[in-house]
């Protein structure tokens, strides 16, 4: 069970009255809730949440504007060893509202759009979207904090350790090179 006194951040908001407020966001989502999201990654603690902070504003230009900072706590699976590693995603980005694709195009380059309806925006979506965009591409353990770490070592050209470099016979594709070469 999640904390009780953790406020949890609204699913859905009218982005454009916010902006002209100049209101502020924080608050939390829980991970379970963000389908997606759990689909990309190996897992993450039983009431792990992303916490949230989003400022909605106006720039000289009168766009309407959010700028965000998320942080989540996750277990990825390291590709080196395949066992899970805790990774904490951090996000900062600054996005344009929009309801239409004419008007992301017309959006300078250092914002990227937010599609949303005339007066709603799921926030819970576009953050999902903002963790999903944050993920890794290649997760791996710290170097000297991998499982597979004295595997790996024994594989390296300059290793000058105690075990010897695996030779080339041990390597299992060398019986791909040998029906290559012999004649049928």
């Amino acid at each position: 069970m999640s904390k009780a006194s953790s406020a949890e951040l609204p699913k859905t908001v009218d982005p454009y009255r916010l902006a002209e407020q100049k209101i502020v966001l924080e608050g939390e989502i829980p991970l379970k809730a963000l389908s997606r999201f759990g689909d990309s990654v190996y897992g993450f603690e039983d009431g792990a949440v992303c916490r949230v902070q989003l400022s909605f504003s106006m720039d000289s230009e009168r766009r309407r504007m959010v700028t965000g900072e998320l942080q989540a706590s996750v277990i990825l699976e390291c590709q080196r060893c395949m066992g899970p590693m805790q990774k904490t995603l951090v996000s900062s980005f600054v996005l344009g509202l929009v309801t239409s694709d004419e008007q992301a195009q017309q959006l300078p380059k250092e914002l990227e759009p937010f599609l949303t309806d005339d007066f709603s925006a799921n926030l819970w979506s576009m953050t999902e979207d903002e963790l999903l965009l944050v993920l890794p591409p290649f997760p791996l353990h710290e170097r000297d904090e991998c499982p597979a770490r004295e595997e790996l070592e024994a594989f390296e050209p300059d290793h000058s350790g105690d075990e010897p470099v695996k030779k080339s016979e041990d390597n299992p594709f060398s019986v791909l090179a040998d029906l290559k070469t012999k004649k049928h």
